[in-house]
């Protein structure tokens, strides 16, 4: 007997072993509803991963964009760029293929995603508190200088990584086979419950500070009615805010009910049923990555045309370079009956145009005689 198995763990079983110990059953071969999943899943990861950094790429190279706020979405843009690659790491790792991972690279492939997701939502709690502090020092753009901006960008993905990490530092149930759950058959039912808990604790924080901003930008585009340039300035950070909040809500409305469904594994909820609409949250999930790019695309007209001037700027280059390539491959040579031909059209051409001014010689001679 293993030495692992002996102090009641079993670091060296298979991934299948903890599937069956928890009911989850791994199919052996390909299923029409394995098929469309992964199909659908592989063509929503490659979308999102192309959208987002179309997002990242037009932050980057328009200096309209260089402000914290716009720093903090384009990290959002690479958290979710991180979701694309996740996913579609995922996909290739899911169905019959889940028997063939090692408990390390199961882990990895839970990682990945568990990083992702906290990576969202701590960004997106730092921009709802950068706008807190805009609205309320009545200011467009905060004053945070780069460096700080920087140093919380790495912040949010250090608390991401760890986070991510935790599982496979010790919170599974490799030792605790009774604990582990359905969904996640090597995590333990306690950490579902703290993960989901945490989450949906910053959602509910992140509500109320965006509801605490539109209160008061209610009531003070009352008071500053009368004044015509103060009116347009609050109007632009509505926008602003209106934008920032379609970007909260479309997160809220494709997390939660995953959140909810592994509140639910985590509680030990047998009628729940929970590996039924297991396949669909995770879909929804993974559509959240994409929306993002689209309400930068519906809300902001700067965003709008710079997405227009790097895919006009492709398309050009693209062109060109199709064309210099054809103009490069259209050097043709003639072959020999070709070039036989053509010498043949040379030689009648020119004993026409002998005999045409041997007939105009003599006709001059003759008129002038």
């Amino acid at each position: 007997m293993d030495i692992h198995e002996k102090s009641n763990c079993y670091y060296n079983r298979t991934v299948e072993f903890f599937y069956n110990q928890a009911g989850k059953n791994i199919s052996s071969e390909w299923t029409t509803r394995d098929q469309v999943v992964v199909g659908l899943g592989l063509t929503v990861s490659v979308i999102v991963i192309l959208a987002n950094i179309l997002v990242m790429t037009a932050i980057i190279i328009n200096r309209r964009f260089h402000y914290p706020i716009y720093y903090l979405l384009g990290n959002l843009a690479a958290a979710d760029l991180f979701a694309g690659l996740a996913y579609l790491h995922l996909m290739f790792h899911t169905g019959p293929w889940t028997s063939r991972l090692t408990v390390y690279r199961w882990f990895l492939r839970q990682g990945l995603i568990d990083t992702s997701l906290t990576a969202s939502v701590v960004n997106l709690l730092a921009v709802a508190v950068e706008r807190h502090q805009s609205v309320f020092t009545m200011q467009l753009h905060s004053n945070m200088s780069k460096r700080r901006v920087l140093s919380l960008i790495l912040g949010i993905w250090l608390v991401a990584l760890l986070l991510g990490l935790v599982p496979s530092m010790g919170w599974h149930c490799l030792c605790h086979l009774p604990d582990c759950s359905k969904m996640a058959p090597l995590y333990r039912r306690s950490y579902l419950i703290f993960w989901a808990v945490l989450n949906l604790l910053t959602f509910f924080i992140m509500l109320a500070v965006y509801t605490h901003i539109f209160v008061y930008v209610r009531h003070k585009s009352r008071c500053m009615s009368q004044y015509t340039m103060q009116m347009k300035h609050q109007e632009t950070v509505v926008n602003l805010m209106k934008t920032v909040s379609m970007i909260l809500g479309a997160f809220v409305i494709c997390w939660t009910p995953g959140l909810v469904l592994l509140l639910l594994d985590g509680l030990h909820c047998e009628a729940c049923q929970v590996l039924r609409y297991e396949k669909y949250c995770l879909v929804l999930a993974e559509c959240n990555s994409l929306m993002n790019p689209i309400i930068f695309s519906y809300r902001d007209q700067d965003m709008r045309q710079t997405f227009r001037q790097i895919l006009c700027c492709w398309y050009w280059r693209r062109q060109r370079s199709r064309g210099h390539q054809g103009a490069t491959l259209g050097i043709r040579f003639n072959s020999q009956e070709e070039e036989l031909d053509r010498n043949k059209h040379t030689s009648t051409m020119t004993n026409g145009t002998r005999f045409t001014l041997a007939n105009s010689s003599e006709m001059l001679s003759s008129s002038e005689g």
